[in-house]
């Protein structure tokens, strides 16, 4: 049997997605400040793209790229975070440093992946330096 998805399934599928996204950056940007980093910036954009969640632990730049998936019936969320995406992230992270007129500074990649089923606690992992 085929499902139909019409526009309007689309769309609310899509808007709660969206929503789940937006509240796993709440808990990973709550999470980097238990851990003592202070949170730059959040859904930066620029022309080639977007960093999730930008921030320091006052030595460093740490670029945070996070993925949140309510259950494993597509893929672990740190699966969606390929080699091509990092190296995307990092081109980002030398942006952020340009459009804020920050001078050099070490930067680290992260990946928080939270997995947050719908009849349970929410998992975070954090991949540090990736």
């Amino acid at each position: 049997m085929t499902a139909v998805v019409t526009g309007a399934d689309a769309a609310r599928r899509s808007a709660a997605s969206r929503d789940l996204g937006r509240r796993g950056e709440d808990v990973a940007c709550r999470f980097l400040q238990e851990q003592g980093l202070v949170v730059l910036s959040r859904n930066w954009r620029c022309r080639e793209g977007e960093l999730d969640v930008v921030a320091t632990d006052g030595r460093r730049l740490v670029v945070c790229e996070v993925k949140t998936r309510s259950g494993l019936s597509h893929d672990d969320p740190v699966e969606a975070v390929t080699p091509e995406k990092l190296a995307r992230v990092r081109r980002l992270a030398l942006r952020w440093l340009a459009a804020h007129r920050v001078g050099w500074c070490e930067i680290r990649c992260d990946v928080i992946s939270l997995l947050w089923p719908q009849d349970g606690p929410v998992r975070l992992h954090h991949l540090r330096n990736v």
